[in-house]
């Protein structure tokens, strides 16, 4: 068996983010590292919202991430810390929208070592050197510069080592123009390794540690180091030089401290805490991230607590002396992992978990009421200052990117009744959890709809200049008349623009700079800047069937299949050409691409005859209206879209922005199939042609521009009056309930399609909205790149902003971090377990509050109580959201949890079941029992007061409910004790299947509780999983992969019969047949192991221990071993595995979602053919196209375990991205073309995804 690995929604959560001008001109980027992916984000400054420019896969672990620029250099160069053991400097070229790696040091072995530099980046603020460092000993700084041709330089590696050391944090101070100098929060560990008493390992201080890189001689020396009282956690850069005080600011718990050097006092200050907080009181608090505001006359710097509560931070200073720290309360965003302040006066939060923010920030928070806090308040030491959380008043929310990240929990089924199933995805964590269904598509934003008079069959949007950014007229053609509107602040009905308004219209278009050319079914309007009009009447009897317009041409396709060509002039003026051209069958359809750059026409113009073929026409004066190409098709062409896509943008000697992409002409058929095709600029000749079946129906193509590029809207079309007809005549023969199932096969059957081209690869994404009938481009202020419709009687203004997402979400809000859920197979219900640590439930939440209220009223003298019992009333009556201010934490052991019923179309909560305090919820599985007929149940696995470190538990239960009122409500039946935590939970053979912490057990269902019928006790550690296929059970443990049981039903036995000989840290299993499973670890792998052939599970338990003493099985386990049959690094951990199909008659594959927020499939090959091509397609990109950080491909997907059977459809599809020299080169070596690999490429993810 041979896999294919493909990435379908590549990683979300993000771990660092950077800020810059990263491509040269004036624009604020951000950078984010997602694990093993580098992406460039874009926020644009009018609209707020973010613009993703360009994903790259690293193939290895990014640990850290800075931006520097240059001293004087207007370009910011990303240098990146990653597990290659090498350093890597990276620029982003606008031009080829590429990250191009400009250095690659290498200092050491690769991989995540802990004496190996990598893991912390500091930059001097001036850009003069960077120091990269490990967790223990290693320190290394490079010296950057630029050489004669202001290309950049870096220097060989000075050291900066000391044995013994751990780091926590570095960062470069500023020191203005000395010699750049890096602080470092470091701990010397030498005396507690050699103290056995563990006396000093308790006293041992953190050290405040400045290293000085000495440019004049050349090397790096420790220059100043002091012990610190608290233990930091992160340390912060000062402004130097003419900006400010210089020195850093180390935050710890509980207090902020500002340190320098020379006769500078430390001036530290309380973190402040919110008022009547029900977290355990004895929790320290600390700063986890933070960004940093510079301008010419000031600085400040926002820094969020682990609640999310961010506090603006400004110092005071008396000549270059720091006097006092100020913070103030500034707002309450979701915890980040890391923020960035733009100096477009944007805010970027990437949250730990959940979805990323990008805001507004509309005030500084100088001039509010806010109380500000400053270290030279007099304060007790071990006392606080106390705040008020409130909602946002400083920020604006803009734009929120979505993030699935963390999954846990996937399952894929159709419950919708949709064809393609949905994907149901239970993520997030605490009171930001949620559900979410995802669906193929692209999210469609409608911004307008409005009726109109009739039913139109056209519209068409026009500008009234060639400069103008903006449509001017929207024209609505109807069967016996046109309508057109002007755009404005509104969209109003205009009369006087020179169309005629008494006939319909086969299509317009601005014509020259200014002109307007409206074609009618009896000839063509020129309409004049002046309101001239000029007329060209049709001949005779002709009328005009169809037609091709763009800025400067029109061809008419007349009664009979005759072409008449007209071209603009330069004074402006519209000219037919001398000769028609007789087509041998009557045109379908026709299209003219744009008229290029600087070009006087566009060369070539596309027809589709009835006898089911397409020809190419030239239009050039040389040889005008001669054939060129043709090309035969399986059915009659519908309609035809000549497009440039897929170019790179390059600037012209005048400084003008045009993209030079590839021709392609997309037809599409009367019998739902669309096809791509390359069109040779030069030759007019089609080759390279791509297929894609979209539906029953006729496919029609609209030309539009998504972000800046030319796309194609494909819309699979509906004739419903013939439709509707034709079920009448069928419905008077057929039963009622087969002429309802037929009806909806037939709504389904349409969509709208987008086909463009992004990131240098073709997109074809269904629009996840109804059907349209005709479309248009679309650019007004509010919706510079929308889409103008109709649907029926009305007119849709829409727009697609996020492009690239293949799935678009629903989320349905949960309470605690989903777990587990379960679908019941009747009412396709969801029952969902959400269990968080840390955290009280709604009764004691409820409790701690009352309590509290009573203590503010108790410590109240005589003349306050009247005060203090408002102030108590007013708090308890105050509700922050959750899911914005963080639930409160309630300590170590503390546990709370719920069980929900929901229904997955509508997103409402049915039932919900809320377990005590500290009651855990780990398992849940839906089933029947054989004793107790047709009743459905539901099991969920509790652990009783689980403290995680030192591990105790005080037993557990297991819940057994009873679903009624078809599936919609649960009823408590009785619960079960037993000694340690259920967490795998299986139905079996009419009984159940139970993992208690080691011990499997067959349950069956009693009156009072359930009843142990059956145990198996020699499973190594801990029960984290169960399948079961026939008589067998596979057992997955948390740390010794899979155990194979066989039940013996005559001697009521669970008899072990095979192992694995690897140990995996198993996170989740399926089952891919009798002999085969497939399972995920925690350190990021997918395996699948397979019984041999000849394994015999007719094994037998051995009472009297005479077997034993010669049988003992091998490597201290079974004596039959599981073979390996595919090994694969995904380098994120796969929390969930499920073989289905993502696509109505496609073929099955494994699909696997990540805590990261990733969806894979890995897919079989179906033959040897395929397999060998892309193993030498993947064996050329290693070589030709090696990853951008510096790691070896191969030795990264071998992590672990040496990979086995897996190819890597990531790298593989890198191959379009690549120069198109290097594409010819591995082409060639393959024996092929570029576009013949491409295709394989294509063909490939079609089949089985999207």
């Amino acid at each position: 068996m041979f896999l294919y690995n493909l990435t379908l929604q590549r990683a979300t959560g993000i771990s660092f983010a950077i800020h810059g001008n990263f491509s040269g001109t004036k624009q604020q980027e951000i950078v984010v590292s997602r694990g093993k992916i580098l992406e460039l984000l874009r926020p644009d400054p009018n609209t707020g919202k973010v613009h993703t420019l360009l994903t790259v896969e690293v193939f290895g672990v990014i640990r850290s991430l800075m931006a520097f620029r240059l001293t004087g250099g207007t370009k910011d160069y990303i240098v990146v810390g990653s597990d290659s053991g090498r350093i890597v400097i990276l620029e982003y070229q606008p031009s080829k929208n590429v990250f191009e790696k400009i250095h690659q040091e290498t200092f050491g072995k690769s991989g995540c070592r802990r004496i190996v530099p990598g893991q912390y980046l500091a930059v001097d603020p001036k850009g003069r050197a960077v120091m990269i460092s490990a967790i223990e000993k290693q320190k290394l700084v490079y010296i950057l510069n630029r050489d004669a041709a202001a290309r950049l330089t870096i220097s060989s590696p000075l050291e900066a080592h000391k044995a013994n050391t751990l780091v926590y944090h570095v960062v470069g101070v500023d020191v203005g123009f000395e010699n750049p100098m890096f602080a470092c929060l470091e701990m010397d560990y030498e005396e507690a390794d050699n103290d056995p008493t563990g006396e000093a390992a308790a006293n041992t201080q953190q050290t405040l540690t400045f290293y000085e890189l000495d440019l004049g001689l050349n090397h790096v020396v420790r220059k100043y180091s002091e012990p610190l009282e608290e233990h930091g956690n992160f340390l912060i850069t000062v402004p130097g030089g003419s900006d400010g005080p210089s020195g850093v600011l180390i935050c710890s718990e509980n207090y902020i401290t500002y340190k320098n050097f020379g006769d500078q006092p430390d001036i530290r200050c309380p973190i402040p805490r919110r008022r009547n907080d029900l977290d355990d009181p004895e929790r320290g608090m600390i700063f986890v991230c933070s960004a940093t505001h510079k301008t010419k006359s000031m600085f400040f710097f926002l820094a969020q607590t682990e609640q999310g509560d961010i506090f603006k931070i400004t110092l005071e200073t008396d000549e270059d002396m720091v006097t006092e720290i100020r913070l103030k309360y500034f707002d309450t965003v979701p915890v980040a992992a890391a923020m960035c302040v733009l100096k477009t006066g944007f805010l970027f939060v990437a949250s730990e978990f959940g979805n990323h923010y990008l805001y507004q920030i509309a005030h500084l928070g100088d001039d509010d009421e806010e109380p500000e806090f400053s270290s030279a308040m007099p304060l007790e030491e071990g006392d606080t200052f106390f705040f008020q959380p409130r909602p946002l008043k400083n920020l604006v929310l803009v734009d929120e990117l979505d993030s699935l990240s963390p999954i846990l929990c996937c399952q894929i089924a159709d419950l919708a009744n949709e064809d393609t199933p949905q994907l149901y995805v239970a993520c997030g964590r605490g009171p930001r959890s949620s559900l979410r269904v995802l669906r193929h598509g692209l999210e469609v934003s409608e911004m307008a709809v409005s009726e109109l008079p009739g039913n139109p069959n056209a519209v068409w949007t026009v500008r009234r200049h060639v400069e103008d950014e903006f449509d001017a007229y929207i024209i609505v053609s109807f069967v016996n008349a046109t309508l057109v509107l002007s755009i404005g602040e509104t969209v109003e009905e205009v009369t006087d623009s020179g169309f005629l308004g008494t006939t319909p219209t086969l299509s317009c278009s601005l014509l020259g700079d200014d002109a307007l050319v409206q074609v009618y079914p009896d000839g063509i309007r020129h309409i004049r800047a002046d309101k001239r009009v000029n007329e060209w009447k049709t001949p005779g009897k002709k009328t005009i069937v169809k037609c091709a317009v763009n800025q400067r041409q029109v061809v008419i396709a007349l009664t009979g299949g005759e072409l008449v060509y007209f071209e603009m002039d330069p004074s402006g003026q519209l000219n037919e050409y001398t000769e028609r051209k007789e087509m041998s069958a009557d045109v379908v359809c026709m299209s003219l691409a744009n008229v290029p750059p600087g070009e006087q026409r566009s060369r070539f113009l596309a027809v589709g005859l009835v006898d089911n073929t397409v020809r190419i026409i030239s239009l050039d004066p040389s040889d005008c209206l001669q054939p060129l190409s043709m090309q035969a098709l399986p059915a009659q062409p519908e309609s035809l879209c000549i497009v440039e896509m897929g170019g790179t943008e390059k600037q012209d000697e005048l400084g003008e922005r045009g993209s030079i992409g590839f021709l392609y002409l997309n037809i599409g058929l009367q019998n739902g199939v669309l096809l791509r095709t390359v069109l040779d600029p030069v030759t007019g000749d089609l080759s390279d042609t791509r297929t894609r079946y979209l539906g029953s129906r006729p496919v029609k193509l609209f030309r539009v521009r998504m972000q800046g590029q030319e796309a194609v809207i494909v819309l699979v079309h509906l004739n419903w009056s013939i439709r509707c007809l034709d079920s009448a005549l069928k419905f008077l023969f057929m039963p009622y309930a087969i002429f309802q199932r037929k009806l909806k096969v037939l709504a389904m059957s349409s969509r709208s399609w987008l086909s463009y081209s992004y990131q240098s690869r073709f997109h074809l994404t269904p629009l996840s909205y109804e059907t349209l009938e005709f479309a248009s481009g679309f650019a007004s202020e509010q919706c510079p790149e929308g889409i103008v419709a109709i649907s029926t009687n009305t007119l849709r203004i829409l727009a697609l902003e996020k492009l690239g997402a293949v799935f678009n979400q629903v989320a349905f809000p949960l309470q605690y971090t989903p777990r587990k859920f379960v679908i019941h197979p009747e009412s396709n219900n969801l029952i969902i377990i959400e269990t968080d640590h840390n955290a009280y439930t709604e009764a004691t939440k409820a409790q701690r509050k009352q309590q509290m209220a009573e203590e503010m009223v108790e410590a109240a003298g005589e003349d306050e109580r009247e005060l203090a019992a408002e102030m108590a009333a007013a708090f308890l009556n105050e509700n922050l959201p959750e899911s914005i201010f963080g639930a409160p934490k309630a300590g170590n052991g503390q546990w709370a949890s719920v069980i929900r019923v929901m229904n997955p179309i509508q997103g409402n909560t049915l039932d919900l079941v809320q377990l005590e305090q500290n009651e855990a919820a780990f398992s849940v599985a839906v089933c029947r029992f054989s004793n107790a007929g047709d009743e459905w149940y539901v099991l969920v696995g509790v652990a009783k007061d689980l403290i995680l470190n030192p591990r105790s538990v005080a037993g557990g239960f297991v819940y057994t409910y009873k679903l009624v009122n078809s599936g919609e409500k649960l009823e408590f039946l009785h619960k079960t004790p037993v000694e340690e935590v259920p967490a795998a939970i299986a139905p079996f053979q009419g009984r159940v299947l139970i993992g208690v912490g080691k011990l499997l057990r067959v349950y069956d269902l009693g009156k009072k509780k359930l009843l142990r019928k059956c145990e198996n006790k020699h499973i190594a550690n801990y029960i984290c999983g169960i399948q079961t296929i026939g008589h067998r059970v596979i057992v997955s443990d948390v740390q010794e992969s899979f155990i194979w049981v066989r039940y013996k039903r005559n001697e009521n036995q669970l008899i072990i019969f095979a192992d694995d000989t690897y140990p995996r840290w198993v996170t989740t299993a399926t089952l891919l047949d009798y002999d085969t499973v497939a399972g995920a670890d925690k350190f990021g792998n997918i395996c699948v192991v397979r019984l041999p052939p000849n394994t015999n599970d007719e094994v037998d338990e051995d009472p009297t221990g005479n077997k034993a003493l010669w049988d003992r099985g091998l490597l201290n386990g079974a004596s039959q071993k599981a073979e390996v049959i595919m090994n694969y690094h995904v380098g994120e951990t796969v929390l969930s595995l499920q073989k289905t199909t993502l696509i109505p008659g496609g073929s099955e594959s494994l699909v696997y979602t990540t805590l990261s927020g990733g969806i894979g499939i890995l897919v079989p090959f179906t033959s040897h053919e395929d397999h060998d091509f892309f193993q030498h397609v993947e064996m050329h990109l290693r070589s030709e196209h090696p990853p951008l950080c510096g790691r070896d491909h191969l030795s990264f997907r071998s992590y672990y375990f040496p990979v086995k059977n897996v190819i890597d459809g990531d790298l593989c599809e890198q191959f379009n991205s690549m120069e198109p020299n290097k594409q010819k080169n591995v082409a060639e070596e393959l024996d092929r073309t570029p576009p013949e690999v491409s295709k394989k490429l294509e063909d490939i993810r079609t089949r089985y995804a999207f």
